[in-house]
């Protein structure tokens, strides 16, 4: 009878998966997180981290779930980034995917492939393998959302360890919009930010003259500003 039958609808309904595009920054290249499908379709290709959302999942916790079983990366702050739902997106049915968007030091996120990933790396974001899915499309709208809010967050820190130079902040900058940046001008921006302040101690790399070490004057004063 109908009534044993706990998901069965009068109507079709669309499934719902979560994607998460991870940006770091590596060799001085922003680069993205990929994982190699293990199980079709697409099986052997490359694509954003991400599964299906479970009947009593929250989607945040999809994300954090499926990130952490597919490549080994827990701890990192997931922002809904958009949501992609044309019909044919994906060959098996009617899905509908909240992506989200994350950034992490390089230094702090060990990657290893789990779940149906049957690999993870790290690609430069100019030099990206032939993608499954929609996922093209995806990393383009958080690769520019990630760039729209230089101007007015503190998103650039998330790329950045606990201490670091002036220096370092601007080669961020600089890798996000490829281009480089006046110096002397960068310099005078970051520090009227009020949101950094100097240490006290000096980094000392080779016969280079030392640097100072800067610290965010609160962390959790890193924004994610819609």
């Amino acid at each position: 009878m109908a009534a044993d039958k706990p998901y069965c609808y009068r109507y079709p309904h669309p499934a719902v998966t979560t994607d998460i595009a991870v940006f770091t920054i590596r060799d001085d290249a922003l680069q993205l997180l990929l994982i190699r499908r293990r199980n079709p379709p697409f099986a052997g290709a490359w694509a954003l981290p991400g599964g299906f959302v479970d009947i009593d999942e929250d989607l945040d916790a999809c994300a954090a779930r499926e990130l952490a079983e597919e490549t080994g990366v827990v701890g990192v702050y997931l922002e809904q980034l958009y949501t992609f739902g044309t019909p044919g997106r994906d060959p098996r049915e009617r899905i509908i995917s909240v992506a989200y968007l994350a950034m992490a030091p390089a230094a702090t996120v060990a990657v290893q492939a789990g779940d149906d990933a049957a690999d993870a790396a790290w690609f430069r974001l100019d030099a990206l393998p032939p993608l499954a899915f929609d996922h093209a499309d995806i990393i383009a709208k958080a690769h520019r959302r990630l760039v729209g809010k230089l101007d007015y967050s503190t998103i650039a820190f998330q790329f950045l360890p606990e201490t670091f130079t002036l220096g370092e902040l601007q080669r961020v900058y600089e890798t996000l919009v490829d281009a480089e940046i006046d110096k002397r001008n960068f310099y005078r921006w970051a520090l009227a930010l009020e949101q950094i302040e100097a240490t006290g101690e000096l980094q000392r790399r080779g016969n280079h003259r030392p640097a100072r070490l800067y610290r965010l004057t609160d962390r959790e004063r890193v924004t994610y500003l819609k």
